[in-house]
């Protein structure tokens, strides 16, 4: 099937989902594609930073905390009945955090903000998004490929924990759960999509500890780091461009290229085991 018609030139505004966009490269991005003319709707944990954000656009906002599943599903329900259309899913909502700490839910709060999350609200989202051939954009990072220990019999780190490696398998789950959805639902013009937007300097990491905060918040190391502009034009170059002709779908991007990452990401039989775990944990 080819590329979402309501993508064509003339059709624009398209509507633009776009998580994490209280801050950070999901506000850049939100920015950007405002901007260009689109109609972005933004989705954010704290409801200030959200409305001011919005409130630069005059573009609409929900509310939703990861760390609690039944947001993300009202999230999905007021999505689904609010917007005719979805042409383009941004799952960028993420974080690394410190000790090892269980969610309302009974998940581990890394893997469910950074994984469950997204996978939860773009299967309730499932209809529309295949219905508008949308692209589905998961903002993963160079973790999955340098600090992953992925056991897919300890999803929770029951057995082993560090802030690093949760952080790491969480992306790597990101792109598993892209080259899956584009498996199962790419004939159908389903177009998902994963990038590392850069070390960004950004509030990612303000719930962490130790070298991972200090080199998010320290002033000297942020010098150091890429803007939240230059972070969020990764993203709005996926959602600007064209599946199959500026990018190909169910691919991992860095810098606007095909980028190298976990070898894991290819194993299309982890990447199934990943699905039917994270849909029996939500309740699908």
């Amino acid at each position: 099937m080819g590329w979402n018609p309501r993508a064509e030139g003339a059709s624009v505004p398209r509507t633009i989902v776009i998580t994490g966009a209280s801050d950070g490269i999901g506000a850049a991005a939100a920015e950007q594609l405002h901007a260009a003319g689109e109609h972005v709707v933004l989705v954010g944990r704290d409801p200030e930073k959200t409305e001011r954000v919005a409130a630069r656009l005059d573009a609409p906002w929900h509310v939703a905390d990861y760390s609690d599943l039944s947001q993300v599903r009202d999230l999905a329900a007021a999505l689904d009945e609010t917007y005719p259309h979805i042409d383009v899913l941004a799952n960028n909502a993420g974080g690394i955090f410190g000790e090892r700490t269980l969610t309302r839910d009974g998940f581990e709060l890394t893997f469910q903000v950074n994984h469950l999350g997204g996978f939860l609200l773009t299967n309730l989202l499932l209809d529309k998004l295949l219905a508008d051939q949308a692209a589905v954009i998961q903002t993963s990072s160079l973790a999955a490929r340098r600090f992953a220990r992925f056991d897919i019999d300890d999803l929770q780190g029951e057995r082993a924990y560090s802030p690093t490696a949760a952080y790491g398998n969480g992306k790597l789950a990101n792109i598993l759960f892209t080259k899956e959805l584009y498996r199962r639902f790419g004939d159908q013009g389903l177009r998902p999509v994963a990038f590392h937007p850069g070390a960004i300097a950004s509030s990612f990491a303000a719930a962490s500890s130790g070298p991972w905060k200090f080199m998010y918040t320290n002033p000297v190391m942020t010098r150091m780091l890429s803007s939240t502009e230059e972070g969020g034009s990764r993203l709005s170059w996926l959602a600007l461009g064209k599946p199959g002709i500026d990018w190909e779908p169910g691919e991992y991007y860095a810098k606007n290229r095909v980028a190298k990452t976990n070898p894991l990401a290819s194993d299309p039989g982890l990447a199934k085991r990943l699905w039917e775990r994270s849909a029996e944990a939500v309740g699908l």
